[in-house]
């Protein structure tokens, strides 16, 4: 397939960033990815993060002051985006329930799109029905943007 996945979990209840800025979360992301890295034979123009809910929060903040090294994020339902934001603009995919109570659409997922569009980035917005969630059709549109 030529696809290697490095999942990395929070260090508390949810990232760092949201907590007191980067901190140890971001620590032990760097570690992991070089790990990876010296493990497997990646291609660095093909490297891309994403997240869900704090995690795609976490993988866009991450992403946009990191386009040298980020070339794609996958956002499910952020709540923001922090950080520098870095040229070469890494291309972006967010999607958002309609219908989510946990971080509203038209408070997070659209404004954020939004912004990243009028600052030049190239944003694949996806709306569905539905809450704070990620239906099957959405991850499969998501990947199927990856795979472009």
């Amino acid at each position: 397939l030529g696809l290697a996945l490095l999942l990395i979990q929070s260090r508390e209840a949810t990232w760092d960033l949201l907590l007191d800025g980067w901190g140890a979360d971001i620590a032990a992301t760097d570690r992991a990815m070089q790990a990876l890295f010296d493990r497997c034979a990646i291609d660095p123009g093909r490297v891309g993060f994403g997240g869900f809910s704090d995690g795609a929060s976490y993988a866009l903040s991450l992403a946009l002051s990191n386009g040298e090294l980020v070339r794609r994020v996958i956002a499910f339902s952020p709540g923001f985006e922090r950080g520098a934001r870095r040229d070469p603009k890494p291309r972006v995919f967010i999607s958002h329930g309609t219908a989510d109570r946990i971080l509203p659409i038209g408070l997070t997922g659209r404004r954020i799109a939004e912004r990243l569009e009028e600052a030049g980035y190239d944003v694949t917005f996806l709306e569905f029905e539905g809450g704070h969630e990620v239906p099957p059709a959405v991850s499969r549109a998501a990947f199927d943007w990856l795979a472009r």
